[in-house]
């Protein structure tokens, strides 16, 4: 299903976009649950337009094991093959599914970040990837700047309500360059994208998204998120995303966990 070529690229470069790897099937089965999704959110659900005039922004993640279709893309068919042959390795985990949604008018820049540092794991290697549900032109494409998961840096994130840091300093962190800067890279990629397509991109891949001002329809992804096996579980100094609680595991724990599952090739 996936080239040797996609896997160097995104071995080099830290994301690419694979074309028509999922079926009309699993984006209407995909499309469904995430209405359903959006009319019972889950506890961490975020609507960052709430209150305001604009169109919706909604959020929310970690329901595989509530919407049937979520889980059984996750864990079984083309999703967790292309995970796997684009980390190279035979087995690994899932780590959860993240859905959002723009409507129409939302003037709500998504802000340059990655998205490592929001997570309470380690990993070297693994991939998100982000399934639109929309046609996704040029104007309101997922934008990333090639290679920066080898920049070998760690970033204090960034809220995406307002955009501010999440704590002014903190131990082995820094401050994201500010976005005028990065917005005047020079090897950005974006990736105008179509349903069955996907875009692949790493944890510390720095990407963003521009808002849907002057965009007439919505734009729907969900993005699917997997580690291999050498994932530890790990602590931020700042309250994670998804906030999972610890249980039994401690920092530097593989992720022996149901709430983890197991993926593999066959």
């Amino acid at each position: 299903m996936i080239s040797s070529e996609s896997v160097e690229k995104y071995q080099r470069d830290g994301v690419v976009i694979l074309r028509n790897v999922l079926t009309q099937q699993a984006i209407a089965a995909l499309s469904d649950a995430l209405e359903l999704n959006m009319q019972s959110p889950g506890p961490w659900a975020n609507e960052y337009a709430a209150n305001s005039q604009q169109g919706r922004f909604f959020d929310d993640y970690v329901n595989w094991s509530r919407f049937d279709a979520y889980k059984a893309h996750a864990l079984s068919g083309a999703l967790p093959e292309i995970a796997l042959a684009l980390m190279k390795k035979t087995s690994g985990r899932f780590f959860h599914e993240h859905v959002l949604v723009k409507e129409a008018g939302n003037n709500q820049v998504t802000p340059w970040h990655n998205d490592e540092p929001y997570y309470g794991i380690d990993s070297q290697s693994n991939v998100s990837l982000w399934a639109p549900l929309d046609p996704i032109p040029e104007q309101i494409a997922l934008r990333a700047i090639l290679g920066s998961h080898r920049w070998g840096k760690k970033f204090i994130p960034r809220k995406f309500v307002d955009q501010s840091p999440y704590v002014a300093n903190a131990s082995e962190y820094e401050p994201l360059p500010d976005s005028q800067q990065l917005d005047a890279a020079d090897n950005i990629e974006s990736f105008e994208a179509m349903p069955g397509d996907v875009v692949a991109f790493h944890f510390r891949t720095l990407h963003s998204a521009p808002s849907t001002t002057n965009y007439s329809n919505r734009r729907r992804v969900v993005s699917f998120r997997y580690v291999d096996g050498d994932a530890i579980w790990a602590t931020r100094p700042w309250k994670t995303s998804p906030p999972l609680k610890p249980r039994a595991l401690k920092p530097g724990d593989l992720l022996n966990d149901e709430r983890f599952p197991l993926i593999k090739t066959f």
